[in-house]
């Protein structure tokens, strides 16, 4: 009987280890089954583009998967069993139940109202696809001249707000930011953050925390009221629920809780990686949501799945952060050099150059989801066999002998 993998989600984690077990695992072994929602791959973090009337180009998992041999399956994630090893989904046609022997939990994350008063009914924002378009439609509804408010001084709201401005001058945008501007960059950075938001008119209100949002305004934990014609609402993200309506361990935040190959500490035929993952990184401290992130992570489980079902090596690469990226609009960027553990060095690069180190990253990151088998051995590894059994069975460019002990090891 073949192995069955199950990756639910089909974000940039996803997608790229789904891929990546492809390549790696015979086929006549394994039967890896990618379930997501949409029919496409969406760029997540182009949403800011997307909201102001930008055209992303289309990446069906139909193309990405061709002549993989992933089964992709269009559905909606409803439930996990993790005692009867099972994914519960629905579709347009039906409901059903996915039944698994290793899954990949890759669902991703969620906008975050922090429970404010009104930000649910009120707000836009740009988490996915479906907001994104939201708040494209509701930009292109207004007058010159009115206002709007990105809540949210991180980078989801930095490149939120410079984007707007960027592409309708003619608005007046504001950003609202709990600490100082960019308090978390180099000074150099700060600079740089100050200077381009002065360019494109952006007001910006520090130290202030949004205690409220209505139709046409919000109002602040001190009591003064900004106006808002549209609010955009970018003050963090949460994980998807289901992962903590399972018997899994996850962490304070609803993530999956994993050791050093993106396994469950609490089930060890679930991996999880992404957002969804409470990863330890450097220094013990968990990896923040980010694509900088999931993209390893996705190789790690990929890696990790494929040495314990072939006997091979484990990875032991550690899982870092080199960079933060920001776009500002489509002519400026800030990418701020960082430390291991994600504190910012003195190092920036800023300006066009910046803009373009920001859209090679982009594009490298939807590249190598849509591309998820590339520069890997075309030689499949074979799954080793229950105890037991005997004989040698092929491992791609070694073999294992009747113990399990892979010899050449890839």
């Amino acid at each position: 009987m073949q192995h069955r993998i199950v990756v639910i989600g089909g974000g940039y984690s996803g997608a790229i280890a789904a891929g990546r077990l492809a390549r790696r695992l015979s086929r006549v072994d394994v039967a890896i089954t990618l379930v997501n929602a949409e029919p496409d791959f969406v760029e997540r973090v182009r949403m800011h583009q997307l909201a102001v009337g930008q055209t992303l180009k289309p990446r069906p998992f139909s193309e990405m998967f061709a002549g993989t041999g992933v089964a992709v399956k269009i559905a909606k994630v409803t439930g996990i069993d993790v005692d009867r090893k099972t994914v519960a989904i629905a579709s347009a046609e039906d409901t059903g139940e996915l039944t698994y022997d290793t899954l990949v939990y890759a669902l991703g994350s969620e906008w975050n109202s922090q429970g404010v008063p009104g930000a649910t009914e009120y707000a836009c924002e740009v988490a996915g696809r479906p907001g994104a378009l939201r708040l494209r439609a509701r930009l292109a509804e207004l007058d010159p001249g009115r206002p709007v408010v990105v809540v949210g001084g991180g980078l989801t709201g930095l490149e939120v707000a410079t984007e707007i401005a960027e592409a309708r001058p003619d608005l007046g945008v504001a950003l609202a930011a709990r600490g100082e501007l960019g308090d978390w960059l180099s000074a150099a950075g700060r600079r740089h953050l100050r200077k381009v938001l002065g360019q494109l008119g952006i007001t910006v209100h520090e130290n202030t925390d949004v205690a409220a949002v209505e139709a046409d305004r919000v109002t602040t934990a001190d009591g003064r009221h900004v106006p808002a014609a549209v609010t955009v609402w970018t003050t963090g993200f949460a994980v998807h629920p289901i992962a903590g309506a399972t018997t899994l361990k996850v962490g304070g935040t609803g993530r999956i809780v994993v050791d050093g190959t993106m396994r469950s500490v609490s089930h060890p035929d679930v991996y999880a990686i992404g957002d969804a993952a409470e990863a330890t990184g450097p220094g013990g401290k968990p990896l923040r949501m980010s694509c900088a992130a999931g993209s390893p992570m996705a190789w790690q489980a990929a890696d990790s799945i494929t040495a314990r079902l072939t006997g091979g090596s484990l990875p032991n690469a550690p899982l870092r952060f080199f960079q933060q990226c920001v776009s500002l609009g489509r002519k400026e960027g800030l990418i701020q050099v960082v430390t291991a553990d994600d504190r910012a060095r003195r190092a920036v690069l800023t300006g066009r150059l910046a803009a373009i180190h920001k859209e090679l990253v982009c594009k490298g990151a939807a590249w190598f989801a849509a591309n998820p088998t590339f520069g890997l051995p075309t030689r499949r590894r074979r799954v080793v066999r229950e105890p037991g059994q005997v004989g040698r069975i092929s491992c791609g460019r070694g073999d294992l002998n009747p113990h399990g002990v892979a010899t050449n090891r890839t």
